[in-house]
This record gives C-alpha cells, structure tokens and sequence, in this order.
C-alpha cells in the first residue's frame, strides 16, 4: 500500500507532521493493507492566520483494489486531532464496505429439519 500526504504550507509549521499522522493512519488501516492500492491524505488549514474552531481539515481517499476509491473528510481545531477522526471514519466505511462484500460468499442455508 502506497501513501501519499499533502499539505498547505500553514499546517507543515509543526514539527514531524506528516509522520505523526502517516503513522496514526497506517495503525487504523492495516487489517486492510493488502486490499488497498494507495492511501492520499490531504491536511490544510481552512481559515489560515484567521484561526478559530474546527479550522483544521483532514481529508483520506482510500483506493480499493479493483474498486471505487472511499473518501472522507473531517474537521477538528487540531490537525493531529482531525487526522485521527478522519482515520476512524475511513476505517469504518472500509469494513462495512468489505464486509458486504463478503456477504454474497456465504454458505447455502442447510435445509430445515423438522
């Protein structure tokens, strides 16, 4: 599994970023790992110097192996803290996303004995 971190210049100010939160996806991705192609995670600051609440955004595009990519997006007053949403929600849509897909795989009903 490939990833890829993209930032606006304003919320690479803090110091090892991009290895806190690659390291912080990674840990809530890989039951995944080997169905996933790539992983994009995209940090910005959406007010810049204005600052406020929620101002940070994190944005995770999982691309499935032979399937549609899955993209969230979350917003916290910290990056590491959106990051952590953001990874929490992308795991979640991935295992329903797998789990039905697994649903079709299932074994015949036994017939009933009565």
């Amino acid at each position: 599994m490939q990833f890829q971190f993209n930032s606006d210049s304003s919320v690479m100010g803090t110091e090892n970023v991009a290895d806190r939160i690659e390291a912080q996806v990674r840990e809530k991705l890989a039951r995944f790992e080997d169905r996933l192609t790539r992983v994009e995670v995209h940090v910005r600051d959406e007010n810049g110097a204005k600052g406020g609440g929620d101002d940070k955004a994190c944005m995770i595009e999982a691309r499935i192996r032979g399937g549609k990519p899955i993209g969230v997006t979350a917003h916290a007053a910290k990056v590491d803290d959106a990051a952590r949403k953001a990874a929490s929600t992308i795991a979640q849509r991935l295992e329903r996303h797998f789990g039905k897909a697994g649903k079709d795989n299932h074994a015949p009903r036994p017939d009933k004995v009565m």
